[in-house]
């Protein structure tokens, strides 16, 4: 079977594979999987072997994101033992029929678990688990109802969804604020030498901005409606113009433009609803 890193044209997986990102080599067989898992015509144990058997095709991938969070005064270990619960949630949770590429789900799933380690770690102010469950709550509900909607949800939306009040939805955003950073004057554990964290600054990296950028829009990108999947990959991955993506999508140079408009307000506000700093987005 054909390696996916030379098969796949589509841009939302081209962005995973440029950002370093491991990904299944055997796509059509990890799909496959997926759907075991959620067949209830297959007993128990085969659904539980396909469970295993996908849990185990992804483990590169948390260890990857796990490492992403080293230095930051928690062991490594730890990292990828929560990496991998937030594997196994994703391999839970995952829905075949949305038609999105499991590794884009699984990545801000796993990446949130490894957050929500460091926030329950990390709070300066007494703060109730059920908000600082929410906050995770409201990331992953914000993705479905862009995409169930067409559109950003409102704080009723994302409260009627999921089943708290709307004055649940913006303390939970509140409380953000209480998670307690440890300052740069600390020292560094034992196993890390002498010195504080200071000495673990580096100068800056332009770099980086795109890989925070692009770990933003991911899920912004995967709500999107296919066709405009397809035009801002055309537009940001391909370096198209929008009359060269008007030529090959057979629209109108003005139309590609509409579409491109409204895909980029629409990422706008799920960049502030998640409160992401982000990148300019342009046309």
């Amino acid at each position: 079977m054909p390696s996916i890193h030379a098969c796949s044209s589509d841009p939302e997986h081209r962005a995973l594979v440029e950002d370093g990102i491991p990904t299944a080599s055997a796509p059509e067989q990890t799909r496959a999987l997926l759907v075991q898992i959620h067949d209830e015509s297959l007993d128990e144990q085969a659904r539980l072997s396909a469970r295993d058997a996908a849990v185990a095709a992804h483990l590169d991938l948390t260890d990857h994101l796990a490492r992403r969070f080293r230095n930051r005064g928690e062991p490594l270990d730890d990292l990828v033992q929560v990496a991998r619960l937030g594997l196994v949630k994703a391999v839970d949770g995952f829905d075949p029929d949305r038609g999105v590429e499991f590794v884009s789900y699984a990545v801000p799933t796993i990446v949130g678990e490894i957050k929500r380690h460091f926030r329950d770690k990390g709070w300066s102010v007494r703060v109730p688990r059920r908000l600082k469950d929410l906050k995770m709550d409201l990331s992953r509900a914000s993705a479905t109802l862009t995409q169930d909607l067409g559109r950003m949800p409102t704080a009723t939306d994302l409260a009627r969804y999921l089943k708290v009040s709307e004055e649940e939805v913006r303390e939970c955003v509140t409380s953000s604020a209480g998670y307690a950073a440890v300052p740069l004057s600390a020292p560094m554990a034992a196993s890390r030498g002498e010195g504080t964290y200071a000495d673990l600054v580096g100068g800056p990296d332009p770099a980086m901005d795109t890989v925070e950028d692009r770990e933003s829009l991911r899920p912004l990108l995967a709500a999107l409606p296919s066709r405009e999947r397809r035009i801002i990959g055309m537009r940001y991955y391909e370096n198209l113009t929008q009359s060269q993506i008007a030529a090959r999508v057979g629209v109108s140079q003005m139309h590609v433009s509409r579409l491109l408009s409204r895909s980029l307000t629409a990422m706008r506000k799920g960049l502030v609803l998640d409160g992401s700093a982000g990148g300019t987005l342009t046309q």
